[in-house]
């Protein structure tokens, strides 16, 4: 069912075209992502289909009653209510209804079947439940606590007020919130920001669930391949539409460019020959006719305009001017945090030349704390780092702090190689697509991708050879981080970065060190590899839980020291784990079923069959209290868990 339409829409600023005659659909099970370059008007657009801004041109048809919500970049939840309390705002209607039953159940039970009310409030009563149901009022609690904890808010943070909370903590509320809703079409905006890894890939499974229409613009590659089935491409003032994922829209283009090309030369070598005969035959008297009739047939053919490639990439090298020892970074035993508050210990580290070494982990952990204690920002609370012979250290900080507010692009990179010739600075910056005027503008006047091709042009020019690197693809598009990775491939020092982008990671990393409160753990390959070995981690633990082992070591949180559990103790613990990893299976496999069961009904075919509702009703209502009680088990399990833990 069509959902949704954009008609010939255009945008403009001044006599220039940002986009023009844009078409787009969006149905009822629409998956769709958007893509294309930074300033080509992605943001904008959604803010159009969205309805917050006007188009200067066409327009935008939705089907009466449908519901929509939409997610901009970095948004924040702005209230001063606790997490839980807003978190039920996204159920107000169902609560309304829910009060609304509670009111007309005394009401039946202190009435009598003669009264002359009691029919219609039987009907209404009737109406009520199964909307009720239909909107999960036996489960939205449990959906609440389910979305919560899958973006890292456990009941710790329920009664917290969300004023007190982080900026990244509240774009995770915002978007929490807006899942809540459930939305007939949910847009978003870069939703993939300020998530970590973890939480990354719950995003995903939770959208290949979802029952409404998803329109998401993302610069996740992965993500785009996992959540999207159609790709919409805005590029040149045009939007272009392939069916599949990101991975097939890549094949499909190539493919579609390689045919325009082909046709195009086909036609000009049909030209050149009607052209050639034209210009040999027109004067001659016994070929003039033919002459003239070949002149025709050009003036009447449709000319194919030249096919348009890929837009201009930013283009650079990391070079080095000197060459670092075998060692370039050892650290042990080491502890970071903030005023003797530890994040992460112990910490060992050792990077060898030309490593490529990815630091992965959940938000909090101590990430971006590591690699400013790394280059002297932030002292470690214990230990220190050695660096190895002739190591120059280059550092790209994910907030640009290092750029000055009140410099122009040239002088930011100018003022730092006083000596470099200003065409030679121009030329670099050049690759990173500041040209012409952009070199005169001043740091606060650009854009968060601008910012950050300012922060790598000077990077490159600082041939340093240990890179340390914050979220360096933070704030770039999909096509100029592909030129970042190809630039890091081919880079000739040694690599420290922190990302979570899993398909950088995988081009890059040639190791992965996985940070926790527990210290560093390291894994000898990419991230594939990783996820395997984690995988087989867990399966192996597992195993030696049910094999019944003689000892189990439990970490002490504070001595970091080991202790040892009795047999007694040892089978109360398997037998915790066993029922918890028990209750979290039969939670998923609730989940599926009511999501099914809530489609089922939802389906046309059972609109006017009452019977055949109420009984899917029934066992909705059956489901929904299982899985309330399983939950409250898994709660009071993972409780008892803890407390003996401690």
């Amino acid at each position: 069912m069509l959902l949704l339409q954009a008609n010939q829409v255009a945008r403009y600023f001044g006599a220039e075209s940002l986009f023009e005659n844009i078409q787009m659909e969006v149905s009822s099970n629409s998956r769709i992502g958007l893509v294309g370059r930074n300033g080509a008007g992605k943001s904008t657009l959604l803010k159009i289909i969205a309805g917050i801004e006007a188009p200067d041109a066409g327009n935008i048809t939705k089907v009466k009653g449908t519901t929509l919500g939409y997610l901009a970049q970095d948004t924040g939840l702005a209230s001063k209510d606790s997490v839980w309390e807003e978190m039920l705002k996204a159920f107000e209607k169902v609560r309304q209804m829910e009060a609304r039953m509670r009111e007309l159940e005394v009401i039946i039970s202190t009435s009598t079947p003669e009264g002359t009310q009691y029919e219609s409030v039987l009907k209404e009563y009737d109406r009520l439940q199964h909307d009720f149901s239909d909107l999960n009022g036996y489960g939205y609690e449990n959906e609440i606590r389910s979305v919560l904890h899958g973006f890292n808010f456990d009941e710790t943070f329920y009664q917290q007020s969300i004023e007190t909370l982080s900026g990244g903590q509240k774009t995770r509320l915002a978007l929490a919130k807006l899942l809540l809703q459930r939305p007939d079409i949910l847009i978003l905006d870069e939703p993939t920001n300020h998530l970590d890894i973890e939480t990354l890939s719950w995003l995903e499974n939770y959208l290949q669930g979802y029952t409404g229409a998803l329109l998401i613009v993302s610069h996740d590659r992965y993500f785009l391949d996992k959540v999207v089935n159609e790709i919409y491409e805005l590029s040149r003032h045009k939007l272009r539409n392939y069916k599949g994922n990101y991975s097939r829209y890549l094949d499909l283009k190539a493919e579609q460019l390689a045919s325009e090309w082909k046709a195009y030369e086909k036609q000009q070598t049909e030209i050149a020959k009607l052209e050639d005969f034209v210009a040999r035959n027109l004067v001659r008297a016994s070929t003039t006719k033919r002459a003239q009739s070949r002149r025709k047939k050009l003036e009447k053919m449709d000319r194919m305009d030249r096919p348009e490639g890929d837009e201009k990439s930013v283009s650079f090298l990391f070079a080095i001017d000197k060459v670092s020892g075998n060692v370039v970074l050892q650290v042990e035993n080491a502890a970071i945090g903030y005023d003797q508050t530890i994040l992460s210990d112990p910490i060992n580290l050792d990077i060898r030349k030309q490593e490529a070494v990815a630091l992965v982990g959940p938000n909090g952990i101590g990430k971006s704390t590591l690699l400013k204690s790394l280059i002297g920002e932030i002292p470690f609370i214990k230990g220190e780092a050695h660096f190895g012979t002739n190591v120059s250290v280059g550092y790209y900080d994910q907030g640009q702090a290092d750029l000055h507010s009140n410099k122009t692009v040239l002088a930011e990179l100018w003022d730092e190689h006083p000596t470099t010739p200003e065409k030679d600075i121009r030329t670099v910056l050049g690759g990173f697509l500041f040209s012409g005027d952009d070199v005169e503008k001043t740091i606060p006047l650009l854009s968060g991708g601008e910012k950050a091709r300012v922060a790598l042009a000077k990077l490159s020019m600082d041939k340093e050879n240990f890179l340390i690197l914050d979220e360096p693809t933070n704030h770039l598009d999909i096509d100029n981080k592909e030129v970042l990775e190809n630039s890091l491939i081919d880079y000739e020092g040694t690599l420290f970065f922190v990302s979570h982008d899993r398909y950088f990671i995988n081009r890059i990393a040639t190791k992965v060190i996985e940070l926790s409160e527990n210290g560093s753990k390291v894994y000898l390959g990419d991230y594939d590899y990783y996820l395997e070995k984690k995988k087989e981690e867990e399966e192996l633990a597992a195993l030696a839980a049910a094999e019944n082992p003689e000892k189990i070591a439990v970490s002490e949180p504070d001595t970091k020291n080991q202790f040892f559990l009795d047999k007694e103790q040892q089978k109360i613990l398997r037998n915790l784990k066993r029922k918890i990893q028990q209750a979290e299976e039969d939670l998923a496999q609730l989940d599926a079923s009511i999501a099914k069961l809530q489609a089922e009904m939802n389906d046309p075919k059972y609109a006017d069959d009452h019977s055949q509702l109420m009984s899917l009703n029934q066992d909705l209502e059956s489901l929904s209290a299982e899985q309330e009680a399983t939950l409250e088990e898994w709660e009071n399990l993972s409780i008892e868990l803890e407390e003996l833990e401690k």
